[in-house]
């Protein structure tokens, strides 16, 4: 290509989504960091790269992701890789059925699923356009096992896999539709929940072949697998240190 590609990866000011900037950065392919709010540490993070901006925006507001669409493209002129990480969740235990309430629902589907739809449809014409182009989907090992932060929360990363098949289904051959599905990854979400944390990272590094929880770097790099992964669509990759197989 003449030009270097451009990715765009929702929910990056940090975490996760930091990680996955940098790593697609360090390819040589020019970065839009994207967050909710946390615009200083995203502001900071886009500074850090070499070829990266920084727009503000809510996955969940329909004309919100339209314009965070639109900004990238305004930046570099073009689309090839939306990688979809925003995400929210709340720690409910799987049997506080009260605890999940409506409330908890709504803010979960309308970030984590109705949030990805939004960005899907609107980066959509801009990736056709690119001809070999990326969407990378981040879910969760609870959207196929009983276990997650939330029921709400695993729910909706099972609709996130199906979507992520569906779409696969349907947009290629044009533009590619993965996801990664990480397990307990060590990111700023236990913040507040260290209880939690301790107990589930103990657990997690007796009982994994790998023996040791993720890192926001270990998704970073199945991400940008499938980024570059041509003959491959429609696949949900986990990242869970083997967990799944025990």
């Amino acid at each position: 290509m003449s030009e270097s590609r451009v990715a765009l990866v929702t929910g990056s000011s940090s975490g996760i989504g930091a990680a996955i900037a940098r790593r697609l950065a360090s390819e040589g392919i020019r970065v839009v960091i994207n967050s909710a709010r946390s615009e200083e540490a995203g502001k900071a993070l886009a500074a850090e790269l070499a070829q990266a901006v920084y727009v503000q925006g809510d996955v969940s507001d329909a004309a919100d992701a339209r314009r965070i669409v639109r900004s990238a493209v305004e930046a570099f002129g073009r689309l090839d890789i939306l990688v979809n990480n925003a995400g929210v969740t709340r720690f409910v235990p799987l049997d506080d059925l009260d605890g999940a309430d409506a409330d908890a629902w709504r803010e979960i589907f309308d970030v984590n699923v109705i949030g990805t739809w939004q960005m899907i449809t609107a980066a959509t014409p801009h990736l056709r356009a690119s001809g070999d182009a990326s969407i990378v989907n981040v879910s969760s090992v609870s959207a196929t096992r009983a276990l997650g932060s939330s029921v709400p929360y695993a729910v909706s990363k099972a609709a996130v896999n199906h979507m992520t098949r569906l779409l696969a289904s349907q947009l290629g051959p044009g533009i590619r539709v993965n996801a990664v599905a990480p397990g307990l990854i060590e990111t700023p979400w236990y913040a507040g929940a260290e209880q939690v944390w301790e107990s589930s990272r103990d657990w997690i590094t007796a009982h994994t072949p790998l023996r040791r929880v993720g890192t926001p770097e270990d998704v970073a790099e199945a991400t940008l697998h499938l980024v570059n992964a041509a003959y491959t669509t429609g696949d949900v990759l986990t990242v869970d240190g083997g967990r799944h197989i025990v």
